[in-house]
């Protein structure tokens, strides 16, 4: 379980220090909401029709988020390593309480660090890597943590969210 930094809290030396984006703000065209709006409508209906007004209910409620989010402006949070875990906003992480990483670096689409955890709650950190040399934080990561050489693609799931601008 990450603890909650604070003066008191022991992170040894920073090694990389950055900032990123609270969640990536995508910049979509018209159409994309009119199909959202079509494709949410057609959800609702359905639900209505099959009496599952629950269903109809939690479609509301996601489409009326995603505009509120759009319509905000995304935090900067802090990402940093240390000599004895990473601090992901308020959150520090223990290398004992981390399993592996791996980084994703494909240039001019995705650079992407992740961390899995040993939690079940939070079972995979991804941080985006921005202006940082992968190479460097691999390097770094390597005399702590574990590299899953395995793992050579982005999970489906953020596949899917970036390809769909959610």
């Amino acid at each position: 379980m990450p603890q909650q930094l604070s003066q008191q809290t022991l992170i040894g030396d920073v090694v990389h220090l950055w900032e990123v984006k609270e969640y990536e703000q995508h910049d979509r065209p018209w159409s994309w909401y009119v199909f959202m709006l079509s494709l949410g409508l057609f959800f609702v209906l359905y639900g209505m029709f099959t009496g599952n007004f629950l269903f109809s209910l939690v479609i509301i409620l996601s489409g009326i988020i995603f505009f509120l989010q759009s319509k905000q402006s995304p935090q900067m949070v802090p990402i940093f390593i240390s000599e004895l875990g990473i601090g992901i906003g308020t959150k520090f992480y223990k290398y004992s309480e981390l399993n592996s990483f791996y980084i994703i670096f494909r240039p001019h689409e995705i650079k992407m660090l992740y961390i899995e955890t040993e939690s079940t709650l939070s079972p995979l950190l991804r941080i985006p890597l921005d202006g940082n040399n992968p190479l460097e934080v691999r390097a770094t990561l390597e005399k702590y943590l574990d590299e899953d050489y395995q793992k050579e693609e982005e999970p489906v799931s953020e596949a899917f969210v970036r390809g769909w601008k959610l």
